[in-house]
């Protein structure tokens, strides 16, 4: 049943908004629209068509010699109705993603912004508030995007009492000390379980749990 209603919904999406597309999905009806019609349809699909719940707000990297790079994404859930829906626009510009933003539909979409611009560094023009919600203010980099590596980049830390208490100025921020590496497999506490990194020089200084 809500496979049929799912499908129902695309159908009458891309009646209304002829420029919108199937999107190749495996899970939930996806579809396609341009950046600038993006806040149309996701208002149509809320007020008209039920799917009242933001579950995220989301982008894709794609690689630096692809474009268009970014992809950004929304996942839609109807209350009523019960079904997924996936709505992706391409950020038009690869230097400086832009996409708007839904605070005006859905106010969770405001941390949900935040957190992709922090990442991802795609900036959702109208936010009331668009800072880090992660990393720090002034921190140069995007750790989602496909040029970081999973090591980190040493970082200047920007206050002085945080570098002072890990006795350090510089930190490979956010993830120190990789690449990682799969623990023993077998039976074993889930904790020692965990992925271990290479080089966990940088906690030997922290305090053992009692």
């Amino acid at each position: 049943m809500s496979e049929t209603v799912a499908d129902d919904t695309t159908t009458s999406l891309q009646a209304k908004f002829p420029s919108a597309t199937l999107r190749e999905s495996l899970d939930h009806p996806a579809v396609n629209v341009p950046v600038g019609e993006a806040v149309a349809v996701l208002e149509w699909l809320k007020d008209e068509q039920g799917y009242d719940f933001l579950v995220d707000v989301t982008a894709v990297d794609w690689a630096e010699n692809v474009s268009p790079r970014f992809t950004t994404v929304w996942h839609l859930y109807s209350t009523a109705k019960h079904t997924y829906i996936r709505v992706a626009a391409d950020c038009a510009d690869d230097a400086d993603p832009v996409a708007p933003t839904v605070t005006q539909l859905w106010p969770a979409a405001d941390w949900h912004e935040r957190e992709t611009f922090d990442l991802m560094g795609i900036k959702f023009e109208g936010h009331p508030d668009l800072r880090r919600i992660l990393m720090w203010d002034g921190y140069p980099h995007h750790p989602l995007r496909k040029e970081f590596p999973l090591a980190g980049i040493e970082t200047e830390l920007p206050d002085i009492e945080v570098a002072e208490e890990t006795e350090a100025k510089v930190i490979a921020a956010p993830m120190m000390g990789g690449p990682f590496v799969a623990s023993n497999k077998g039976e074993m506490n889930m904790t020692d379980a965990e992925p271990r990194a290479k080089d966990e020089s940088w906690n030997e200084k922290l305090p053992k749990p009692e």
